[in-house]
This record gives structure tokens, C-alpha cells and sequence, in this order.
């Protein structure tokens, strides 16, 4: 079976082009996966259709293993998890070169009127720990649009941008410590259940794939 992973980078400001289409085919991808499928190999930049009759230009990687990447806002990838099941895996590397992971079987975001919130869930343990469980069922939070449960602001407290709850157990979007730092104590981008708070990651990634 091809592996087509889609990285989803999380970042605070999400830059994507939408152009408006004429008219709406079944043939049109909703992601990369459907390009790949239809013999697209050569990695570069398509266009896809998440949401029917918008296209999203995304930057599809496609690798010699299978894997493929895109990118666009959260807006995109409410779309494209409303219409299929995707589960999610998350790559860590800290700056000894260790890396873990943690994979969950189920993944979707909600609509922006319901501020983007997360549903997670079926956690397989790659070394990793599972730091995401605990932020299930919140919403995206960012400096100015806080919708954490926390009568602080997460997002500013926390120095990022995630589905903070009060506050956070995974922080990708934090500090970028470059390792161990604890005068910067849970301010970084840190997975708690495996380097704790005071460490930040070298890399975290998040990719989906759909489930078959």
C-alpha cells in the first residue's frame, strides 16, 4: 500500500491562495492522495478541492516511499476532514537526535464558526506519550483570538498558538528553545510526555493520512 502523508505544519499565520472555479467535476482531487493516485508523481505545486468547487493551490511532496505533503489554512483541512477519516501522526526529534512518535486513528477539526475545534482520539504509543488526548473537544487559540478555557491567555502565556485548554501538555507552535531550557519553563515547543516541559523539540510535525 502507497503512504501518502499530508505535514501539517502548525503555524500562526496559515498563508494559502484560493482562486474561484467555474464548475465542479468528480474527477477534481480533494488532496493529494487523489493526485498521486491519478499518476501525479512529480512533487510540485497542484491544485486541489476540498470543499468542492474552490480550488486550494497546496505544495504536494511527492516522495520515492510514497509520502506526500500539503499545505494550507485550517479552513482547507476542516474541509478536507469533514469529507473523509484521516488519522494523524506526529514526528518528534530533540536536538540529540532521538526522535519518537505518537499516532492517533481519528482526526478532524470543526468549521471556523465552531472555532476550529479538535477531535482526537485512538492513541498508539510510538515512544512518544500521548500529549494531545488532553487538548480533544478545545478550540484554536491565538494571541488575539483566545478561546482556551483558562482565565488566562494561553496563547500569550504559552508564547503559541494550539487548541490550548489551561493550558497545554503539547506546545508545537511555542518557543523555539534549541533543547533543554528551564528558564523557559513551558513556554517552548514541547512535548510533555516525553521530554517535559523545559525541553524543546528540534522538529515536530504533524501529518495525516487517510484511513481506508
Amino acid at each position: 500500500n502507497i503512504l501518502i502523508w499530508y505535514g501539517v505544519f502548525l503555524v500562526i499565520l496559515l498563508v494559502f491562495f484560493l482562486m474561484r472555479g467555474c464548475s465542479q467535476d468528480k474527477d477534481m482531487p480533494v488532496d493529494c492522495s487523489d493526485l498521486y493516485n491519478s499518476g501525479q508523481t512529480v512533487s510540485g505545486i497542484y491544485s486541489i478541492y476540498p470543499a468542492g468547487d474552490f480550488p486550494v493551490w497546496v505544495y504536494c511532496q511527492m516522495i520515492s516511499d510514497g509520502k506526500d505533503e500539503d499545505k494550507g489554512g485550517w479552513t482547507n483541512m476542516y474541509q478536507l476532514t469533514r469529507n473523509r477519516n484521516y488519522k494523524l501522526r506526529v514526528d518528534l526529534e530533540d536536538f540529540q537526535g532521538n526522535k519518537a512518535f505518537a499516532q492517533y486513528s481519528s482526526f478532524s477539526v470543526d468549521p471556523e464558526a465552531d472555532g476550529y475545534e479538535l477531535h482526537v482520539s485512538g492513541f498508539t504509543d510510538g515512544g512518544a506519550g500521548d500529549s494531545l488526548s488532553g487538548h480533544n473537544g478545545y478550540k484554536f487559540s491565538t494571541f488575539d483570538k483566545d478561546q482556551d478555557i483558562s482565565p488566562l491567555n494561553c496563547a500569550k502565556r504559552s508564547l503559541g498558538a494550539f487548541w490550548y485548554f489551561k493550558c497545554h501538555h503539547a506546545n508545537p507552535n511555542g518557543w523555539y528553545l534549541w533543547g533543554e531550557d528551564a528558564t523557559h519553563y513551558a513556554i517552548g515547543n514541547v512535548w510533555f510526555t516525553w521530554k517535559g516541559y523545559a525541553v524543546g523539540m528540534k522538529s515536530i510535525s504533524m501529518k495525516i493520512k487517510p484511513v481506508s
